[in-house]
Order: structure tokens, then sequence, then C-alpha cells
């Protein structure tokens, strides 16, 4: 589990598609400390596996899934990444709860300065959008942001300098996709409700009515 709070941004230094998978190289500092084969470090919120350190750089193995679902295939040698260790019993959780399973990719539509601040539109597929709400959580390549608006598969996060200054967020251009993952409580919640409370049925007016909540 992590938090979404990026403790470096790392550089890709070797990227190797295989007959499964990938193999990939980051340079870095700070998430090296204290980490061992086979700890977890979310790689632009997609957690992967420590399969080898070096003094200044880790590398682990990408799967055909992770290729599929990720951004991940796009990565170029030089590309900064997001990278944050997985969490402790000790941790402070900053940001919100962050699984590092990426759910899709999402594009940016639009960045909007304002003085120091920075407005990014995101684009989604459809599917995804009902598990995003005003005010709510949501990963955007392993950052945790709120949601400030969102318009049926589009939503709009509010970035303040120090998130946008410290992470890849000051490289990303309109039209470059990046890794989501939505807020994983409201997918237990939906689950819970559809699977227990209305025996696999949709969750209508009608249930809701039925269930009390209108």
């Amino acid at each position: 589990m992590f938090t979404g709070i990026v403790e470096e941004t790392g550089t890709i230094k070797a990227f190797h598609k295989n007959t499964n998978g990938a193999s990939i190289e980051i340079g870095c500092s700070k998430v090296l400390d204290g980490t061992k084969t086979g700890d977890s470090i979310a790689i632009n919120g997609c957690c992967q596996t420590v399969t080898k350190l070096q003094n200044s750089c880790f590398c682990a193995n990408v799967s055909d899934e992770t290729l599929s679902v990720t951004t991940f295939d796009l990565l170029k040698i030089g590309q900064e990444v997001n990278l944050e260790r997985a969490l402790t019993p000790n941790s402070r959780l900053g940001g919100h709860i962050v699984s590092g399973h990426i759910d899709c990719t999402g594009k940016l539509m639009y960045c909007e300065q304002l003085t120091d601040f920075y407005n990014l539109t995101f684009e989604i597929p459809d599917e995804y959008s009902r598990y995003i709400v005003k005010k709510g959580s949501i990963t955007i390549d392993g950052i945790s942001l709120t949601v400030a608006e969102i318009d049926k598969n589009t939503f709009k996060c509010a970035i303040i300098p120090h998130t946008y200054q410290n992470t890849t967020l000051k490289n990303l251009k309109c039209g470059e996709f990046v890794n989501i993952e939505t807020d994983i409580l409201g997918k237990y919640v939906e689950k819970f409700l559809s699977a227990k409370d209305n025996k696999g049925g949709s969750i209508d007016l009608k249930f809701l009515q039925e269930s009390g909540f209108v």
C-alpha cells in the first residue's frame, strides 16, 4: 500500500521488452534507503517489486498486464518518473489509501496556469468516471490529488506549486497519457452494495428507495 505522496523523481536508465513483459532500471537515491530486494516501490503509481539493487538504481520486472494497462509501454530512456516506497506501520498517511494497481490511463486535455497554481483537466474512459466524485481522492501517476470538478468522463485537479515542481506533472504536456488509480473505497462500496444488499443487481433509484436512502 502507498499514500500517493511522491518521495522523489527518478530517471529511466534502461527499459527492455522481453518475450513476456519487460525489465526496467530506475536511477534514484532517496527510495533506496532501507530498501531491499523483494520490496515494493511505486513507479508512476504502479506497484513494482524490486528485483535488483545497486548504488544509485534499482531494477524491476514489468508484466504484460502492466504494459497493457499503464503508460509503461510509452516510457523513454532519460524520462522522469514518480517514486514512492510502500507504507510501513509507522508511516504518516499524508495522501490517501493507494493500492498501486492502475485502473486505466487518462489523457491531459487542458493545463491552466493561475499564478503559481495549475488546473489540470484529464479525460478517462467512460466506465471509470463513476468512481470519481467532486472533492474525492484520485491518484495520477502516483500522486494523490483531490478532484476539484467532474463533468462526465473528464475531471479537473488543482495543483499546488510544491506538487507541480516536485513531481513529473511539470513535464506533462497536453495530449500525453498518465496512470490513473481511482479511490479504492468507492470500488468496495459498489461491490458490497451490488453483491450483498442488491443480490447482484444494479444500484438504481428503486433500490435506493427500497433501502431507505431516498
